[in-house]
């Protein structure tokens, strides 16, 4: 029988709750004809926010699994270039990979094995905790402004709570 560990059972219920459950809510029937818009006074699309929601948690998830990640270059490398339009195909390979990639970090975290508390050898002074902190952080954040500007240009489906 395993022994309960108490933390590692609290992070993986923050991540499956903050992370996998509220994209999947945020994203949920989202009309495909208005992916490409961009909100009142903001610069990117819905589309785009989307895919910076992958693209930061695919990086944070890297930097925890692949000691020889490299990170994409800050800001740029964490959005699609200004101007690219995605289409239902991205859209949907956005959000597989997301939840993709959130069920890989949970799996990690998940393995007695991981030590949660200990600096990772490949980053000193980083620890796994600090890195699902980071990003439960970064996509609580991005996940409300999802919804935010879903209802300011009004596009949740007829009866969403």
């Amino acid at each position: 029988m395993a022994t309960p560990d108490p933390l590692r059972e609290h992070v993986l219920d923050l991540l499956r709750r903050t992370v996998e459950r509220r994209f999947d809510q945020a994203a949920a029937d989202f009309p495909m004809d208005r992916i490409n818009e961009h909100p009142p006074h903001v610069d990117y699309s819905f589309w785009a926010l989307v895919e910076h929601l992958r693209i930061g948690q695919w990086d944070i998830v890297e930097y925890v699994l692949n000691p020889n990640h490299v990170s994409p270059p800050h800001p740029v490398g964490y959005w699609p270039q200004p101007g690219q339009e995605g289409d239902a195909a991205a859209w949907n390979k956005s959000i597989e990979a997301f939840r993709a990639d959130s069920k890989r970090f949970a799996a990690h975290i998940a393995e007695p094995t991981t030590d949660l508390l200990a600096p990772m050898p490949h980053t000193p002074g980083h620890t796994v905790l600090r890195e699902v902190s980071l990003l439960v952080g970064h996509t609580a954040y991005h996940l409300g402004e999802l919804g935010i500007l879903r209802q300011v240009v009004q596009n949740w489906p007829p009866g969403h709570q």
